[in-house]
This record gives structure tokens, C-alpha cells and sequence, in this order.
């Protein structure tokens, strides 16, 4: 599956790496730089969700997981272990490449600075604008994040989410409008995806910062 799955996406056009296990996994990661990682969950040696937890310690490197179950048990394990999206095995190269694409349009947009001078706002989004929600500043320019004055780390989803819920501040935005306008879904994804990056923005920003309205989706606080 490992040289099934890499001479495909060679095909599309990526360079790709491969190792058989986890800590083979680890290793080259610590050795190389990557635009985005695919872990199976189940490796051999250390697990995909172990090897993200550790990748998870020193990177935001985009981080899709891969999983052979579809009963919710390594999909939330995977979520809550940093990655940043996943699919289910068997699965179709052109939906490998879709997911894969959409999470390098995330990372380049969360890479790209905003042209543009800063300037205070509580309004939605603008070209260089920084965001102020009480204690929690969000710099649309440098795509930076700072809670009171301590700057937080998010990945590249987690930074769209944050810009999309600070886009509608007040209102109440649906799981199915976060996954087509945040993870890019086409068609009818998972919402889990959505409550786990949810759950782990509360977890660095507060958790009084992101209200869920039961029944619809989530609001974010003034």
C-alpha cells in the first residue's frame, strides 16, 4: 500500500518520502523538511498517533491521517493528536489528492502575510488588519496569534478556523459551513473534524472563547 500510495501521488507531480514504521517515520522527519505528512495509524513500532503527538512537539507541519476504521476510534485519537484532517482505507487516489491539496492551500495561506499596515479593528477580516477580542489579537498580515501578549501556536487549520469564526463574530456558523469553507469539502464530510479542531482551539485560546450552540454549530465570542 506504502508503494501503491507514493507512486500515485508521484504521478500527480509530489516528492514524496517513505519509511515502513514510525520511528523510521520520526527519524526522517527530523532529518528533512516536508510540506505535509500521511500517517497510517496503524505503523508498526510507533503508531501514526504517537508519531504525530511527537511530530506535534516541535512542528505545525500539516498532517493528514490515515486509518483502516471508520467506528470514530482512530479518527478521534488521530484528531486529538494534532492532525489535521483523515481518511478511511480503503480510498481513492483522486480523494487522497483532493484532501492533500486542500491542507497545502491551507499551509500556503497561513504562510502568505497580508500586504497592507496593521490597524486595531473588531470588524471582519481586511488586508492587514489586527483583530482584537479582548484579550486575544489575531495579525491577518503576519497570521500571527497572541493571548494576552503570549504568542500561541496553531497549525495551519487551526489559524483557518480562527480566522473564519473571527469573520462572524456573534454568529452561529453550522458544522457543514466550517467543513466546505475551512477543510474545503465538496460534499458531505465529517463533522468530527470540526469539533476536534474546535476543542483544540479552546484548549489554547480559552474555552469560554468558542460557544457551542447545541443543535447547530459554534459561536464565537466578541
Amino acid at each position: 500500500m506504502r508503494r501503491s500510495f507514493t507512486g500515485a501521488l508521484e504521478r500527480y507531480g509530489y516528492g514524496m518520502k517513505a519509511a515502513a514504521d514510525g520511528l523510521a517515520g520520526l527519524e526522517l522527519f527530523r532529518e528533512e523538511s516536508f510540506d505535509l505528512l500521511i500517517l497510517d495509524v496503524m505503523l508498526p513500532g510507533l503508531d501514526g498517533i504517537g508519531l504525530c503527538r511527537r511530530v506535534r512537539e516541535s512542528s505545525l507541519v500539516p498532517v493528514l491521517m490515515m486509518s483502516a476504521r471508520g467506528d470514530g476510534l482512530d479518527v478521534v485519537a488521530g484528531l486529538e493528536a494534532g492532525a489535521d484532517d483523515y481518511v478511511v482505507k480503503p480510498v481513492d487516489t483522486y480523494v487522497l489528492v483532493a484532501r492533500i491539496r486542500s491542507l497545502l492551500r491551507r499551509a500556503t495561506y497561513a504562510a502568505t502575510p497580508g500586504p497592507g499596515p496593521a490597524a486595531a479593528s473588531e470588524g471582519p477580516p481586511s488586508e492587514g488588519e489586527v483583530l482584537v477580542f479582548g484579550d486575544l489579537s489575531i495579525d491577518t498580515a503576519g497570521m500571527e496569534v497572541h493571548v494576552s501578549g503570549s504568542p500561541v501556536a496553531l497549525t495551519p487549520t487551526e489559524l483557518k478556523l480562527l480566522l473564519e469564526f473571527a469573520a462572524h463574530p456573534g454568529v452561529v456558523l453550522e458544522r457543514h459551513t466550517l467543513l466546505r469553507n475551512v477543510w474545503e469539502y465538496g460534499w458531505d464530510g465529517d463533522s468530527r473534524v470540526v469539533d476536534l479542531c474546535v476543542q483544540r482551539l479552546r484548549r489554547k485560546l480559552g474555552r469560554e472563547r468558542i460557544e457551542t450552540v447545541r443543535g447547530f454549530g459554534y459561536k464565537f465570542r466578541r
